[in-house]
């Protein structure tokens, strides 16, 4: 091992997040030792194309038809991993074109391409892919790296999901608590902060997913911007009481969804402003409902993700929720990359052997420390 990372002093590392919303990838430099950022360094994302993005959501289509069963689609995944490798190393290089020689990152922490995740039950474990060609980053990057973080807990008995909490606990360390961290991506997770109860956290429902889904498939482009084709529609209430009659929602703590456990067909029939309107109210249910399984109330939830950005999403929020509702830059956090941070802290605590899942996270019966590393030969 490199004796610069060898030791609990702090590291410069750079982490990487390419969410569900396949829109870019975000990278993210911090000094830390997994526990604390004692720096934040300079950021970056590399927008995906067009043919990028059709390679990913072919990959994610694929694997939705294969669903573990079969013969894996490997020409489709294949593909997907060459546009992961090219675009993170854009993103790796964005990054170092920013540092000075003294800031230049030592590791990465890299969690690849979800495109199949699916929840353990009482007859089976649960199934997490991840879409990453490690070996051809290692050669890129020529630093070590940090990167599947979700299969050890998964083969343990855990969801696997979600994985920044213990970077929201550190971000909340001098807040009031409790408090709840909301991430609002293709899925919606919480996160429960609290000076009196274990660290808690779970996807609480859809987020900008079927939302993105929907307007995609109505040719009106990839998102509603600013949440404007919803707030000029009406919520079916009647919708969102059928919907969230879902078995998900009556699930035990914690839990875990694939991105597309909930789709865009639940607004079938919907006029476009309608299902834009229904369903982003319905991801604010879904939040205010997941709030309810906390062991005590939040006085703040602190929303993070490209979801705060939807302003009738917040006002939905807002209104279906009960207390302060707040974005990641009003902490002074860097909303966009908060989740390129975790994976940089998480390289770190891999690094370490420092546990990244618990059992208030992902149900894993102990604190795992999960992930591997990677160097290059």
């Amino acid at each position: 091992m490199n004796s610069e990372i060898s030791s609990f002093s702090p590291i410069w590392t750079v982490g990487f997040m390419s969410g569900t919303s396949l829109d870019a990838v975000d990278a993210a430099l911090i000094l830390t030792n997994g526990e604390r950022v004692l720096e934040f360094g300079p950021v970056a994302e590399r927008a995906y194309t067009d043919a990028e993005r059709q390679v990913l959501t072919d990959a994610t289509s694929a694997a939705l038809a294969w669903n573990w069963k079969g013969p894996k689609p490997e020409t489709a995944f294949a593909r997907a991993k060459d546009v992961i490798t090219t675009t993170h190393a854009a993103a790796f290089q964005m990054i170092k074109e920013q540092c000075p020689e003294d800031m230049l990152p030592k590791l990465a922490g890299i969690h690849g391409q979800t495109v199949l995740h699916r929840a353990p039950n009482s007859e089976r474990k649960g199934e997490t892919l991840q879409l990453i060609d490690v070996s051809a980053m290692s050669d890129v990057f020529g630093i070590p790296i940090g990167y599947d973080f979700r299969t050890a807990d998964v083969e343990a008995g855990g969801q696997g999901a979600p994985l920044a909490p213990i970077y929201h606990q550190a971000l909340c360390r001098d807040l009031k608590k409790p408090v709840a961290v909301l991430n609002l991506g293709g899925v919606a997770n919480l996160t429960f902060v609290s000076d009196e109860h274990e660290l808690m956290g779970f996807d609480c429902g859809p987020a900008n997913g079927p939302i993105d889904e929907w307007v995609v498939g109505h040719n009106r482009g990839r998102f509603d911007p600013d949440g404007g084709f919803a707030s000029a529609g009406s919520v079916h209430e009647h919708l969102l009481v059928q919907w969230l009659d879902h078995p998900f929602f009556g699930e035990a703590l914690p839990k875990s969804l694939d991105r597309y456990d909930f789709n865009a067909n639940l607004a079938r029939g919907l006029s476009f402003e309608d299902g834009c309107a229904t369903l982003t109210a319905f991801s604010a249910a879904a939040v205010a409902e997941g709030l309810k399984l906390f062991p005590a109330s939040v006085s703040e939830v602190i929303v993070c993700g490209g979801g705060r950005r939807n302003l009738q999403l917040m006002r939905e929020l807002r209104a279906r929720i009960g207390c302060q509702v707040s974005t990641a830059e009003d902490k002074g956090w860097r909303g966009d990359s908060i989740e390129a941070e975790a994976f940089a802290v998480l390289a770190v605590r891999t690094l370490r052997g420092l546990p990244i899942s618990f059992p208030g996270t992902t149900g894993a019966r102990a604190p795992m420390t999960g992930g591997r590393i990677v160097q290059r030969q």
